[in-house]
């Protein structure tokens, strides 16, 4: 792997509002499209200072403090870039919005190194992806789950990676999808508001209010309700880890076919949760204009739902 040259050194004044949070915490402030993970890394390194004392992740900043961080370049991508067909909803020279199929990982991950999107993308996009993210997820602002169909941006550099980073931040993207789930929803419309986090007995699964979770709000609409299932549009505020299929399994009807969070069995032998991200739409990094998108729902989907829907 090819080690880029160092990144100039910058430096931060601690404000009042900022005082006494951990450091890695107020880095992940300064730069919000980092994750607090990655600062711990470079805090561990040694790349975190005030003059020409070395910090340490526990250090808590003080109001004056002058923090000076050394951030490391993205560094040249060892991943295999792999000739596998992308359904491309929309390509310029900033952006690119795919449809993700099933059974597809976004980025690699231990047991998943080959097959992902990220070697998908590195074939068609010939190492044009930003780096903020690191050597496994170049070009990666967001990303939906394996199983989980429709609808991601990928930024092909930096500048478009940084704004559209803000406004995921902001929760001004944004996101709807189509979701079948068991049982029958009586309300037509509503909100479920619950923190998320990761779930203290499964280490695999997040669950609703947990402790140290964080806020997440999904809004939901019925669009048609079968003999035993409801088909929902789901919009989201916020955009927490399996967010959707926490809060829908929270209120007794998680989504059809999902291992983790429904029914040990579906008889309907589905490869996980019946969940398409349909809609998606943000101000383009460059132009600033809003552009949105939708994907087409997956021929598994409209089969449920097309003219046998009656087992549903």
């Amino acid at each position: 792997m090819e080690q880029q040259g160092t990144e100039p050194a910058q430096t931060f004044e601690v404000c009042t509002e900022l005082e006494g949070s951990r450091l890695d915490k107020f880095l992940a402030v300064i730069y919000p499209d980092l994750s607090r993970s990655f600062f711990q890394k470079i805090i561990k390194a040694g790349q975190v200072r005030i003059a020409d004392q070395v910090l340490k992740q526990s250090y808590l900043v003080r109001e004056g403090d002058l923090i000076t961080v050394v951030v490391p370049p993205a560094v040249q991508i060892d991943i295999r870039a792999e000739h596998i067909p992308l359904d491309i909803l929309y390509e310029d020279a900033d952006i690119l919005v795919v449809n993700k199929p099933k059974n597809m990982v976004v980025h690699p991950a231990p047991g998943h190194y080959t097959g992902t999107l990220v070697n998908a993308l590195m074939y068609h996009c010939q190492n044009e992806l930003s780096g903020i993210n690191g050597e496994i997820r170049p070009g990666i602002v967001h990303r939906i789950d394996k199983d989980t169909t429709g609808s991601l941006v990928v930024c092909k550099n930096d500048a478009a990676h940084h704004k559209l980073a803000a406004q995921m931040k902001a929760h001004s993207v944004t996101r709807r999808y189509r979701g079948i789930v068991t049982g029958l929803v009586k309300e037509d419309t509503g909100a479920i508001r619950s923190d998320i986090g990761r779930d203290p007995k499964n280490r695999l699964k997040m669950a609703g209010n947990v402790k140290n979770g964080r806020p997440a709000v999904t809004h939901f609409r019925v669009l048609e309700r079968y003999t035993r299932h409801t088909y929902l549009e789901f919009e989201l505020e916020t955009g927490r880890t399996h967010q959707i299929r926490v809060h829908m399994a929270g209120i007794g009807h998680p989504l059809l076919g999902d291992p983790l969070y429904g029914p040990s069995k579906c008889r309907f032998h589905l490869q996980g949760q019946c969940l398409h991200a349909m809609i998606l739409g943000f101000i383009h990094p460059k132009t600033d204009a809003y552009m949105e998108f939708s994907a087409p729902l997956p021929e598994y989907f409209e089969t449920l739902i097309g003219p046998k829907k009656g087992a549903l």
